[in-house]
């Protein structure tokens, strides 16, 4: 049977949804062009009205059950569109249902920005309450006092719930099929919402400061190691000279290791990947069409490539980043040498003989789409990778992806001190051995997370 609904057509219904996304992506904060979307309180009443027709059509195709077939339809109609690689991932989860409740589903759009401008929580509320005030005109003589009267309700039960420790300002199926909710209603409820998220984000932030905070002051000092040093004052000459040479590989190691948990617990790293993950959960037609309309040049916008390069990075490694914390925290320092750790990375076969189960393949595919795309960016200058954390860069930087072997590679003609097209340390041209310069952090950050933890982080754990 198909589309019965007489007042409208299934074409020209899409047609209005289509429109309807339009203003919902408006409404998550951006235009099209990445600058802020300005909202009045004119132009949200006419989102409102909107999400009325909907709410007011779908009301309907759900209360008889001779449109049963027309919601079928027009959820597969739904699902195909979603479905398409243009389609904005962020609202993939549209249908029928979400449609029931357009209003509440713009008010959580409109209200989750972030940041959320006085300017903009000003208008909306000033349209929310414009849009009941005009409802309660219909039906009331006195439509100001009969407002003030509804909302001192639902502050005197919104308090009670609060009291009682019951307060559940998440929407379900049967407040979602309910037209009798106001604006303001609708309104409070999303900025209980908001302000939950926010205090939860807030907790976890002060918890990763503190978390980091602590790594940093638990990182040996130089004070530390002097003690060190002057213990091994009353031990033999052969102990003197093997614990002089572990002192320093101590200190340095817990340096090293500081400095990058200290990156990936620092705020804006973790926003950083926060916002990878978003990026990178859609296609790679749609994520390409995001960097693709960046205009990158090292000598224009120096610091717009490097930051490009960390974000591609962080989002090979956003599905893997509690086991990496986990990695880093519980790696324990031995003996081995900067040099046979190099000689370990140039002459292993990891990863060439690793199988991968269906997820893990999925993954893998996502992350060789990134890197091929990061390879690009590169044009042949690996040495761009330089510029980001060596952490961050070895493990971001699968064994089986040739931007690793040529990464490896570039470690290989400074490690020699062959001509270069930069240089990271002088050790060579000092007779000195790498032990605590960059390139020996690099070795050795590729070694704990490709040696130390490649089963943890590259196998199924990290899938």
């Amino acid at each position: 049977m198909g589309w019965n609904y007489p007042d409208i057509s299934l074409e020209e219904m899409m047609k209005l949804i289509k429109g309807f996304v339009d203003i919902l992506i408006l409404a998550s904060g951006y235009q099209s062009s990445g600058l802020l979307a300005h909202w009045d309180s004119d132009n949200i009443k006419r989102a409102f009205h909107w999400a009325l027709f909907f709410e007011n059509v779908f009301r309907r195709l759900r209360s008889l059950d001779v449109y049963r077939e027309s919601l079928e339809e027009l959820d597969a109609a739904l699902f195909e569109m979603a479905s398409r690689p243009s389609f904005p991932q962020g609202l993939a989860h549209l249908s029928s249902a979400t449609l029931r409740r357009a209003r509440g589903y713009m008010l959580e759009h409109l209200l989750h920005n972030l940041p959320l401008r006085d300017s903009h929580l000003k208008a909306i509320l000033t349209s929310t309450i414009e849009m009941d005030l005009s409802a309660l005109s219909e039906t009331e003589h006195d439509c100001l006092n009969a407002y003030l009267n509804k909302l001192t309700l639902q502050n005197r039960l919104c308090m009670g719930n609060l009291f009682t420790s019951s307060l559940d300002v998440t929407p379900t199926m049967e407040t979602e099929d309910s037209g009798s909710d106001n604006f303001t209603k609708l309104a409070v409820q999303e900025l209980f919402r908001r302000q939950s998220a926010v205090s939860c984000i807030s907790t976890i932030e002060e918890g990763v400061n503190i978390l980091s905070n602590a790594v940093r002051q638990s990182s040996w000092t130089e004070s530390d190691c002097s003690l060190f040093r002057e213990k091994m004052k009353h031990e033999s000459l052969p102990a003197l000279l093997q614990s002089a040479d572990a002192s320093v590989a101590v200190f340095t190691w817990n340096q090293w290791k500081s400095r990058a948990l200290s990156y990936f617990l620092d705020k804006r790293t973790i926003r950083l990947v926060s916002g990878a993950s978003l990026i990178f959960s859609g296609t790679k037609v749609q994520w390409g069409k995001v960097f693709g309309q960046l205009n990158f040049s090292e000598k224009d916008s120096n610091c717009d490539i490097h930051e490009a390069i960390e974000l591609l990075l962080l989002g090979c490694i956003a599905s893997r980043w509690n086991y990496i914390i986990e990695h880093l925290t519980s790696v324990s320092y031995d003996s081995v040498t900067i040099s046979k750790q190099y000689h370990m990375l140039a002459n292993s076969d990891f990863g060439k003989s690793q199988t991968f189960n269906q997820k893990e393949d999925i993954m893998k595919s996502k992350e060789a789409g990134i890197l091929d795309f990061l390879m690009g960016l590169l044009g042949g200058q690996v040495h761009l990778l330089w510029k980001s954390s060596p952490a961050l860069t070895a493990i971001s930087l699968p064994s089986w992806s040739p931007l690793f072997r040529l990464y490896l590679s570039e470690i290989d003609t400074q490690f020699k001190g062959n001509p270069s097209t930069m240089r990271c340390c002088s050790c060579i041209q000092d007779w000195n051995e790498h032990k605590d310069c960059e390139l020996a952090e690099r070795i050795w950050c590729l070694y704990i997370f490709h040696v130390c933890g490649a089963q943890m982080i590259h196998g199924t754990c990290g899938a």
